[in-house]
């Protein structure tokens, strides 16, 4: 099998590693402490788990896995079992025997170096250059969980991101004739396996906005009923209603006739020009079909990305779509990066405020389930041309 990259030195690569742990620690330093095992919910994990699983992540696959297939043994006991997520059970994350801080500490740091050392010696072409790759993008995906966990649990993080906060009400919209866009990748340079295959989608003619919807323009729908009004719902989404009781955006609240939005630990003012996010795809769908327009296709999302007045970077946009392999789909060799999530979990493009420069790209596909809120997910609006 052939290992491609992205072709960094391995000075650079390593810079990367060293760059994405230290944005670990210093998140990992701003938790109080009774946040290192912290609630359980299904959307969240331990932060001491999660930490050791980053770790060894990339202890596997940078170091342990072996040109033959095997893998060596850890060099933190019982590692296996405590760490690996194909095989440990969301729910026991809790109750198993983690290691403590210090320990963790320790492991980091001798991972890292060994990491960096293997990388410095190694010809281009080594499968280790693959390999830290996928650990990097994995480790960034896991921070971007934790500012999730964050906003979610009302942490202060490291610093804030600057949201955006001029999009309009209103935005507008660009027609597109019917055609074909490329979509997935081939084997140039590293990329997913549920960005493979390379093929064609066909497009019929339709309309996108060109920014996201706002929160201003969210309030609309909220002020108008829109979550007491059935006919906007999904049958999937009025049983999320049923079931949630919500009547108006998580972490929004209504103060003296004011709203306000929860930014990590802060209660701030209502600010209409920023990003509507924190939105599941039942709510999303709900306003779209408010608005008389729809969700896009991830096709037809990827075919406006390619305009440069397209507005997009402000948070994950849900698309009308499951998330399924692409034809001619196989998996890589960590082969429960996608297949465990076909059909059950939902695709979104973009990026967020909080999703590192390396994974905000038009190709990169997201995936969540359809309920959730605790994402920086938001949407815009497509229509039918024909």
């Amino acid at each position: 099998m052939t290992f491609p990259t992205n072709g960094y030195s391995a000075a650079h690569l390593v810079s990367l590693l060293r760059e994405a742990r230290a944005d670990l620690d210093a998140f990992a330093a701003c938790l109080p402490e009774q946040a290192w095992l912290g609630p359980r919910a299904a959307t969240l994990n331990p932060p001491l788990w999660e930490y050791g699983h980053i770790v060894w992540f990339q202890e596997r696959w940078c170091l342990r896995q072996q040109d033959d297939g095997s893998v060596s043994p850890p060099r933190l006991p019982n590692a296996d079992a405590l760490y690996d997520s194909s095989q440990v059970a969301h729910d026991t994350r809790w109750d198993l025997p983690l290691p403590g801080r210090d320990a963790l500490a320790d492991f980091s740091a001798g991972v890292l170096r060994d990491v960096a050392d293997k990388l410095d010696a190694a010809r281009p072409d080594d499968p280790v250059f693959y390999f830290a790759e996928l650990s990097l993008y994995h480790e960034r995906m896991h921070l971007e969980a934790w500012w999730m966990m964050a906003q979610c649990l009302g942490y202060r993080p490291p610093l804030l991101p600057p949201p955006a906060s001029d999009l309009p009400l209103r935005s507008p919209r660009r027609d597109f004739a019917a055609g074909t866009v490329a979509l997935g990748a081939d084997d140039s340079r590293f990329r997913f396996d549920n960005e493979k295959r390379l093929h064609h989608a066909d497009l019929s003619p339709f309309a996108i906005d060109l920014h996201p919807v706002s929160q201003g323009a969210f309030l609309e729908f909220v002020e108008a009923g829109g979550y007491a009004t059935p006919q906007h719902w999904s049958s999937e989404g009025r049983a999320w209603l049923a079931q949630s009781g919500a009547g108006h955006p998580v972490y929004w609240r209504q103060e003296v006739n004011a709203w306000q939005v929860r930014r990590f630990d802060r209660w701030q003012q209502f600010a209409p020009g920023e990003p509507m996010l924190h939105l599941n795809r039942f709510e999303a769908e709900a306003f779209a079909a408010w608005r008389g327009a729809r969700l896009p296709s991830a096709a037809e999302w990827q075919r406006a990305s390619r305009e440069r007045d397209f507005n997009w970077g402000h948070g994950w946009e849900w698309c009308a779509e499951a998330f399924a392999p692409y034809p001619g789909f196989a998996p890589d060799p960590y082969r429960d990066y996608s297949s465990p999530w076909f059909h059950s979990h939902w695709e979104l493009r973009g990026g967020s405020p909080v999703t590192h420069a390396l994974l905000k790209r038009p190709g990169f596909r997201n995936f969540y389930l359809p309920e959730r809120r605790d994402a920086f997910t938001g949407l815009r609006l497509a229509w039918d041309n024909g």
